[in-house]
């Protein structure tokens, strides 16, 4: 059985991201999945808990039915979840022209 989401250890910083990818429409769930090991009915849990009333019915009549959230049902490949236009970037540092 895997650890509920309380008892993982999240920084303030991790769910700032985690909302942040959560809102993105792009980053597909098993984004969050890979980076912080959160399954999509936790990241959830954990909007309804961190976001006001408002904002929560908001984002989640966005999500829901949203192909691009769903890597299965996404037309776009998210397997590297980067942009095909983003530069390659080898060692931190960026190739001198």
């Amino acid at each position: 059985m895997k650890p509920s989401i309380e008892k993982r250890t999240l920084t303030e910083g991790d769910v700032d991201r985690v909302i942040e990818m959560a809102w993105e429409d792009r980053t597909p769930f098993e984004a969050i999945l890979t980076q912080f090991g959160l399954t999509e009915q936790e990241v959830i849990h954990l909007l309804r808990r961190q976001l006001k009333a408002s904002s929560w019915r908001r984002w989640r009549s966005r999500v829901q039915g949203r192909a691009t959230k769903h890597q299965a049902l996404s037309p776009v490949d998210n397997r590297l979840f980067k942009s095909s236009r983003q530069r390659l970037v080898s060692h931190n540092r960026i190739a001198k022209r």
